[in-house]
């Protein structure tokens, strides 16, 4: 990239001179402090000179071309994008300070609400005990699958390598078991869109280790058939392991460990008032039934009721560490705050609640958007494009054309079961207006399909942004390297 148009870029708000700040000389004067000649600074970085308004101002307007659940609705299926209260966001920076090195007579009180939030875990989700250590939902998988593989070994049976998946799974259930060592075995669904048992039982021998299942689906159905299955695979030897991303229908009303999982993971982000997006920060703790509590990674919390004091521990059975540290606070006290506010008595409105919204749209949608699976949906649901295909006005399509409404798009060519699809998930957290909002702009949407397709699909119009191609935006990336290497 040439000067001109880095400048252009960078320094379109620059004015030689111009600054806003104003540092005291230094005390000392700087020598190098040992660092190699060759990185030194043979002149100034180029960077843009501005006063503090400007920059301020520049970040503010930047942040408003960014789309987030606080603007508007967010409708991604499989992802919960919902609204975190700000309190919660609030009570975080109280313990932004803790250094997560600090001995555990210095951080009592983390330590404490560390413990009372396995405790909650261990309660909502029926599960023994919890570790908070992992930093994201698939490092929360790949956690559950090492305990399943050290709880093997100590059988000593390590020839269990393989696992089950089944076809609708989430993408980083096989990526978290290959990661881990195993095989991944596929198992087909039926037509309804649950596991198919029959097809499942040829595949339960000595060498499965387990079966990663979500419940509700990744199509927004409930296996109705789970303690069929658990009883299945418990009876050749393996475990139960329960992908948590899609436990919010299930929140105060269902619990994996009554189904019979005995591993599962709980994406933070997604139920429990976190943040999601953006690289993290993350977290996602996994439970085990009881039997398994010393498998967990370490260190664990625990009270110590000789000492008298929280503190954590390690077991001579556990399956290693993941982490550096007993979990991410900031994201932890989110997730306690939340369920705090909420209690036992009003965390039961959460399932129903998302399982309404999602009854709601998809019924109000379906006949102009190809319903796939008929019947009732938990929390998400799955269209296969428009029911009119005849204009080629595909689901892509529809998704940039929402932006122009003011709405994100929904999740889309996920899951790989329909080629078209569309997964919608409204949350427990939108409101009746909201919903209906968005049900006429995808009716409007699925009218210009038919009336003006073109205009669908050079969408969309009114975006900073317009129709960028994808494909080169993907190969060639050359200006973020260049602006690296420039500055």
């Amino acid at each position: 990239m040439n000067n001109q148009l880095y400048d252009k870029l960078i320094f379109e708000l620059s004015h030689e001179g111009r600054q806003g700040y104003s540092l005291p000389d230094a005390a000392v004067e700087f020598h190098g402090f040992g660092m190699p000649a060759g990185l030194l600074r043979e002149k100034p970085a180029r960077l843009p000179e501005c006063d503090e308004l400007t920059v301020v101002r520049h970040y503010t307007n930047m942040s408003n071309n960014n789309f987030g659940v606080d603007t508007g609705f967010y409708p991604l299926g499989s992802c919960t994008m919902k609204y975190n209260p700000k309190v919660d966001e609030v009570l975080s920076g109280v313990f932004a300070e803790v250094h997560p090195a600090s001995p555990d007579e210095h951080v009592q009180g983390v330590l404490k609400m560390y413990r009372e939030l396995q405790r909650a875990l261990s309660e909502i989700a029926g599960m023994a005990e919890f570790t908070l250590n992992p930093y994201a939902g698939a490092h929360g998988e790949l956690t559950g699958l090492m305990i399943m593989r050290r709880y093997h070994e100590l059988r000593g049976d390590a020839g269990r390598t393989r696992v089950i998946v089944p076809d609708s799974a989430h993408g980083t259930n096989p990526a978290s078991a290959a990661v881990a060592g195993l095989e991944v075995v596929v198992v087909k669904s039926r037509e309804d869109g649950t596991v198919d048992v029959e097809a499942l039982k040829p595949l339960l021998d000595n060498t499965i280790a387990g079966m990663m299942m979500t419940n509700p689906n990744t199509l927004g159905i409930f296996e109705h058939n789970i303690k069929e299955i658990a009883s299945l695979v418990h009876a050749a030897g393996g475990l139960m392991y329960y992908d948590g991303a899609n436990l919010n229908p299930l929140l105060g009303r269902c619990r994996p460990g009554d189904l019979g999982f005995d591993i599962m993971h709980i994406n933070l982000h997604k139920t429990f008032s976190t943040p999601h997006g953006g690289g993290g920060p993350g977290a996602g703790p996994v439970g085990v039934r009881a039997g398994l509590e010393n498998l967990l990674p370490s260190p664990r919390v625990i009270f110590d009721e000789k000492a008298g004091i929280y503190r954590r521990a390690r077991t001579a059975e556990t399956m290693g560490n993941v982490t550096g540290g007993a979990g991410n606070v900031g994201v932890l006290v989110r997730a306690l705050a939340y369920i705090l506010t909420l209690g036992r008595e009003h965390i039961k409105s959460v399932g129903p609640l998302a399982t309404l919204n999602a009854n709601y749209i998809k019924e109000r949608l379906k006949d102009v958007y190809e319903l796939p699976l008929e019947g009732v949906c938990k929390h998400e649901f799955v269209f296969d494009g428009l029911k009119d295909k005849s204009t080629g006005v595909t689901t892509l399509n529809v998704a940039k054309r929402l932006l122009d409404y003011g709405f994100h798009a929904p999740t889309i060519y996920f899951p790989l079961l329909f080629h078209e699809a569309m997964m919608i998930e409204p949350t427990e957290s939108e409101s009746l207006e909201t919903l209906d909002a968005f049900i006429d702009a995808m009716r409007r949407i699925a009218a210009e399909a038919l009336s003006d397709p073109e205009m669908v699909k050079t969408a969309p119009h009114a975006t900073p942004v317009c129709r960028p191609d994808d494909t080169a935006a993907a190969l060639k990336q050359e200006v973020t390297l260049d602006l690296i290497k420039q500055a």
